[in-house]
C-alpha cells in the first residue's frame, strides 16, 4: 500500500486506528478455546467487527510464534483474512545482518502479503535497508518506545542529543516518507512533538493508548501533520473489551468510540 493509498483510507474512514492483533489463548473467550483454531476464529471475529473503523491491523508475531507451527498457521490465515483496504503491519521487530534481514523481508513481503514490518535499527543501515527494497512496502523503525525499559538506552545523551534523536535523524536518510515510518510511544508526548520536527513528512506508528494510558488527543495535537501522518494502535482495550459470546460486539463498540474521537480531530485537519 502506498502512502497516497493509506491517506485515502484515513480520509475515507475518518480514522487512523490500527488494531493490534495480539491474542493470548488464555484470555480469549472460553467458548472459542475448543475450536480447531481458536486464535484465528478470535481474530476473524475481531477483524469483522472493527474493520469498518480501522485503517490498519498489526499482528504481533510473538503471540503466534509462542504456539509453534500451529501459531504460524493462525498468523498466515489472519493476515490473509484482513481486508485488502487495510494496511497490514507485521509487528516482528526484526533486524539482523543484511542477508538475514533480506530473508525476513521476503518472509513478510513475499511469503505473506504484509505491507510493513517493524524493524529494530540497532545493527545499523545494512539491517534496515533490505526492508526498503520492496515496492509499496514499508519498514517501521523503532524510534522511541513506550515501555519503562526504553529509558535504559533511548534517552541517553550524546553530543547534547538523546540517542533516539540520533537514531531517527540517521535512519530517515536511508529511505523516504513513502517507505519508512517510525514507532513512537503515545506515553512520550513531549518527545513526540520533537520527533515530529525531525521527520515532518513521515508516518508515525503510535502504540500506547487504551490499556497503556496514552492520550489520543495529545498524540494528535503534537504528532499529526498535514495529511494526519499517524497510525495509532490499540490492542488490549479492543481485543478484551468483552469476554462473553458477544465479545466482538464489545470490541466493535470500543473501536467505534476511538474512531468517533479520531473523526473529530481529522475534521479539523481536512476541512
Amino acid at each position: 500500500m502506498t502512502r497516497d493509498e493509506l491517506v485515502h483510507q484515513i480520509r475515507k474512514k475518518q480514522s487512523f486506528l490500527c488494531v493490534g492483533l495480539d491474542p493470548v489463548l488464555e484470555k480469549i473467550p472460553a467458548h472459542l478455546r475448543n475450536l480447531e483454531d481458536p486464535i484465528f476464529e478470535f481474530n476473524k471475529r475481531i477483524i469483522d467487527a472493527t474493520a469498518p473503523f480501522a485503517v490498519a491491523f498489526k499482528p504481533n508475531t510473538a503471540f503466534y510464534e509462542a504456539q509453534g507451527v500451529k501459531g504460524w498457521e493462525s498468523l498466515e490465515k489472519t493476515i490473509r483474512y484482513i481486508p485488502k483496504d487495510c494496511f497490514i503491519i507485521a509487528d516482528a521487530k526484526r533486524g539482523d545482518i543484511g542477508n538475514t534481514s533480506t530473508a525476513y523481508a521476503k518472509t513478510f513481503f513475499e511469503a505473506l502479503p504484509c505491507d510493513a514490518v517493524t524493524v529494530a535499527p540497532y545493527m545499523g543501515m545494512d539491517s534496515v535497508e533490505p526492508f526498503l527494497q520492496f515496492k509499496g512496502k514499508w519498514a517501521i523503525v523503532l524510534g522511541l518506545t513506550s515501555n519503562d525499559g526504553a529509558l535504559d538506552f533511548q534517552n541517553l545523551v550524546s553530543e547534547e542529543k538523546p540517542l533516539y534523536d540520533h537514531v531517527i535523524s540517521k535512519v530517515k536518510s536511508w529511505g523516504t516518507p513513502e517507505n519508512l515510518m517510525f514507532v513512537v510511544g503515545a506515553t512520550r508526548t513531549q518527545q513526540l512533538a520533537h520527533i515530529r520536527t525531525l521527520v515532518p513528512d513521515h508516518f508515525l506508528l503510535v502504540p500506547g493508548i487504551g490499556a497503556q494510558g496514552g492520550s489520543l488527543e495529545e498524540v494528535f495535537n503534537v504528532g499529526s501533520n498535514a495529511f494526519c501522518g499517524l497510525l495509532v494502535n490499540a490492542s488490549r482495550s479492543i481485543l478484551y473489551a468483552g469476554q462473553g459470546t458477544n465479545f466482538e460486539e464489545e470490541a466493535k463498540k470500543e473501536a467505534l468510540k476511538i474512531q468517533i474521537e479520531m473523526a473529530e480531530y481529522l475534521q479539523r485537519l481536512f476541512t
